[in-house]
């Protein structure tokens, strides 16, 4: 097979293309932390994730986010095409500030909460789950 100059072209296109598909995942990671926080400083401690560091199934990831004294959590996976996966909101009539649930993980990620605290401070946290493909713990 020969190699044309048009080939070389698209050839490159789709190697920059390939290379910037993690950038742009990154900076919508970025915008949803950005839009949630409106840009304030965010600190650690204060929130509690659980994830498991192995998934069999990226399909049903099973998560968990403790908060104590949280208006409001934002969990993101960093390495999905949306990243923003759900929001929770804590009224003043919730008895805790605990809330669980199952997401979807395209791969291998970090996930990332992201927690509002009733003070107007922002707090996060992150665990990182690897899916492994077919449960074979690879």
């Amino acid at each position: 097979m020969e190699l044309t100059r048009r080939g070389a072209i698209a050839l490159g296109a789709g190697v920059a293309a390939t290379l910037a598909l993690p950038i742009r995942a990154l900076a919508a990671v970025d915008e949803s932390i950005a839009e949630f926080t409106g840009g304030a400083e965010i600190g650690e401690g204060g929130v509690t994730l659980t994830s498991p560091e192995i998934a069999e199934n990226g399909n049903t990831v099973p998560i968990s986010v403790d908060a104590p004294g949280a208006v409001s959590v934002l969990i993101l996976a960093s390495g999905n095409p949306t990243p923003a996966v759900c929001t929770f909101n804590f009224g003043p009539a919730a008895a805790s500030q605990y809330a669980s649930t199952r997401i979807r993980l395209a791969g291998t990620q970090d996930v990332i909460a992201i927690a509002k605290m009733a003070d107007g401070s922002f707090v996060r946290t992150q665990n990182t789950v690897k899916v492994t493909i077919g449960g074979c713990g690879g």
